[in-house]
């Protein structure tokens, strides 16, 4: 029988197939008496070596920037001392070499999700590190993606960075993990490739290998045990709304001529750049430039020549030369060697964002020195904002400062609901806000993102959120300054319509999203937008919300085509 399960989709569209999970994790042996310590520690700091090397490799190899840089960023996890050190102590305490590895991995995993927030999304790394390294002591096969030698949906507790650079689109149809939140490396990537995902799905564990299913990464369900003729129906809608999809290009607007901007969400320059063999995406420029992925897992501060480079690259490579800046968005939530910050309790509510220049101001002065330059050098005018903006104070200090500097456009990013109620008072202090809908999402809700059981309060067609969402457009429009949405909500065809009726001037996503978005908006009015808007607000939850708006306004699909009898 049919059993519709629910989870937090994290990328939009639909897609059906067989589902086939992630081999199992290599499992320990009994623990062995250790009559060479020192023979069981180099063992088990080779494997570490050679887990580190291969992520590294593969992240020479990946033709993406940002899976690329995540897989970077494990390799350091994989070679860091600190994880060494602890080995070598379970070594010294009798483990043999695969319980050593175990155990330190097993015990660094419990800090990061004792830290909680965007650093709790990243235990899944000592996962991936952990199942390598102990396979390598143990000389089996390291775990990764299955190949039925057809297009499947990929199941899984969770997806490490190595795992997720990996997947072809033409083999992996879609995405359905039991853990995860919106900033896992699961949703980054595959919003990055286009790949329908649902993440935190419960029941995904008892999807039976080989069963048909349909996934639906804009509803955030999951439908297994459906027919074969159901799934090639659902693949032939899919395919026939990506073609239909291609071929709308141009400026975002709706069907009567309403302007909305359509741009791009990226971490560097790299990201600009189209895969070989396909067109550039056709965006109106950069909304969301992630200037931290020059900082991560630096043990020195990136020097200001350096950062100059990396600015001035993005600058002259967005379309239009339009691009908005994020200021450093690190912290205790994201801890930089660098940065010296002691350790906090409770890192999300703690120094993140902007409020780290309350602490190192310097930091936050090099940077803003550095777009500047980056811009002269360039000719362009990029926005620059700051992130994790609370009160109206903040929001002044770091507009003048900015603007000593010579740059003209200053916004903030609204993602504590302090902000959103105080909308329009930090519209007299700024030119521009940007709502990041995911941290928003966290706060209003009091729900950690790593927390699988609140998905459904993360959910972006929450009615609370979009009231919020709702006051800052009104703010601006009140001001005549724009107000637009960043966060991954942004990337929901079906969403962006109700946004734009909400007043937001522009969405910000990943470039695969942006051609659904734009077919999805031409095929409304302005009007029928606004009543979606009132809709959705009027709704007592986000599944409710979506029944409400859907069939007036349903895109954005995306799928595969599979063999039929695969």
């Amino acid at each position: 029988m049919p059993e519709r399960l629910r989870g937090l989709g994290v990328s939009p569209g639909r897609a059906a197939g067989r589902a086939h999970r992630m081999a199992d994790p290599p499992a320990l042996p009994a623990p062995v008496p250790v009559s060479d310590p020192g023979r069981e520690l180099d063992r088990a700091l080779r494997a570490l070596e050679a887990t580190a090397t291969d992520l590294a490799a593969r992240a020479a190899k990946t033709s993406d920037a940002e899976a690329g840089a995540i897989l970077e960023a494990q390799s350091l996890i994989a070679g860091d001392p600190v994880l060494r050190e602890s080995v070598e102590a379970n070594v010294k305490s009798g483990a043999d070499a695969a319980h050593a590895v175990d155990a330190a991995c097993a015990h660094h995993r419990r800090a990061l999700e004792a830290v909680g927030g965007y650093i709790a999304e990243r235990a899944a790394d000592l996962d991936d590190i952990r199942n390598r390294a102990v396979a390598a002591v143990l000389g089996l096969p390291v775990p990764g993606v299955p190949d039925p030698g057809y297009p499947f949906v990929l199941v899984a507790g969770d997806l490490s960075p190595a795992d997720t650079a990996g997947l072809a689109p033409a083999s992996v149809v879609a995405l359905v993990t039991e853990r995860g939140g919106p900033t896992s490396h699961t949703a980054i990537l595959a919003r990055a490739r286009g790949l329908p995902a649902v993440v935190a799905c419960r029941g995904a564990a008892g999807i039976e290998e080989g069963t048909w299913v349909s996934v639906d990464g804009g509803r955030g369900e999951v439908e297994t045990g459906i027919g074969e003729e159901e799934a090639a129906g659902i693949r032939r809608r899919a395919a026939a709304e990506r073609r239909r999809t291609a071929g709308v290009r141009g400026p975002g607007r709706t069907s009567d001529g309403h302007p909305v901007k359509l741009l791009l969400n990226v971490g560097s320059a790299a990201d600009l750049r189209p895969p070989r063999g396909l067109p550039a995406v056709d965006a109106e420029g950069v909304g969301l430039f992630r200037t931290e992925f020059l900082f991560l897992d630096r043990r020195e501060e990136p020097g200001y020549e350096e950062q100059v480079a990396a600015y001035e690259a993005v600058f002259r490579a967005a379309p239009g030369g339009h691009v908005v800046v994020r200021t450093l968005d690190a912290g205790t939530d994201k801890p930089l060697p660098f940065l010296d910050l002691p350790g906090e309790a409770n890192p999300a509510l703690g120094v993140r964002g902007l409020r780290v220049s309350r602490v190192r101001p310097r930091v936050l002065d090099t940077q803003l020195d550095a777009v500047a330059e980056a811009a002269r050098a360039s000719g362009t005018e990029p926005w620059v904002m700051a992130p994790m903006v609370t009160t109206v104070e903040e929001a002044a200090d770091f507009a003048r400062r900015a603007r000593a500097r010579g740059i003209t456009r200053v916004g903030a990013m609204v993602e504590v609901p302090a902000a959103a109620l105080r909308a329009a008072r930090l519209l007299d202090e700024l030119d521009f806000l940007s709502i990041g809908t995911n941290d928003l999402s966290q706060y209003a809700f009091a729900a950690d993102r790593q927390h699988g059981d609140l998905a459904d309060l993360l959910d972006p067609w929450q009615p609370a959120l979009l009231r919020l969402v709702a006051d800052c457009a009104a703010a601006g429009r009140a001001a005549g300054k724009p107000v637009g949405v960043c966060g991954e909500a942004a990337a929901d065809p079906l969403l962006a319509g109700v946004l734009v009726g909400l007043g937001v001037t522009s969405l910000s996503m990943s470039a695969p999203s942006v051609a659904p978005v734009r077919e999805s908006l031409a095929a409304l009015s302005l009007e029928r937008c606004r009543d979606n808007a009132r809709l959705a607000l009027d709704a007592d939850g986000p599944a409710q919300a979506r029944d409400m708006v859907i069939p007036g306004s349903a895109a954005g699909s995306c799928s595969y085509d599979e063999p039929r009898g695969g």
